[in-house]
């Protein structure tokens, strides 16, 4: 009997995670705030401009459109595994910006302050596993598939 030494995942993980639905959940799980959003923003565009204005992002239209197009496009790459590099670095880079805009916590105090700070670690998180996603989608591909 082996006694697992800490390294690696134990077999019932790998077993787990090497199931062929496991990664496509966990890519939609990983997208689906962004996904739902831009579908949302797109068919509720006034709603999504003025949430842009309210921000200070002008034009406004123009801000819409892109989260639009960046959280849906950049969405579908990674989910689909297609061109995932510039899908997630899209999300990251529009997180980015909402981490900046909209969880700008050195600009609160008290729970307002609490709420964008913890909002703010969380988008990092979300970069984080973007920048993964992308990783493991690289080390992933079979010898000689295009990595497009």
């Amino acid at each position: 009997m082996t006694i697992w030494n800490g390294r690696g995942n134990p077999a019932w993980v790998r077993a787990v995670l090497s199931q062929p639905w496991v990664g496509p959940l966990v890519r939609l799980a990983l997208v689906s705030a962004y996904l739902i959003g831009g579908i949302s923003k797109a068919l509720n565009f006034e709603g999504a401009i003025a949430e842009q204005a309210h921000f200070g992002l002008h034009p406004a239209a123009l801000w819409a459109a892109l989260a639009v197009a960046v959280e849906i496009v950049g969405s579908l790459c990674v989910v689909l595994r297609r061109f995932t590099w510039i899908g997630a670095g899209g999300l990251g880079m529009l997180t980015v910006v909402a981490m900046l805009v909209a969880n700008d916590f050195w600009n609160h105090a008290g729970v307002e302050r609490f709420i964008a700070l913890n909002s703010f670690f969380e988008h990092l998180g979300l970069i984080a596993g973007l920048v993964l996603a992308t990783l493991l989608d690289d080390t992933q591909r079979p010898a000689g598939e295009s990595r497009a």
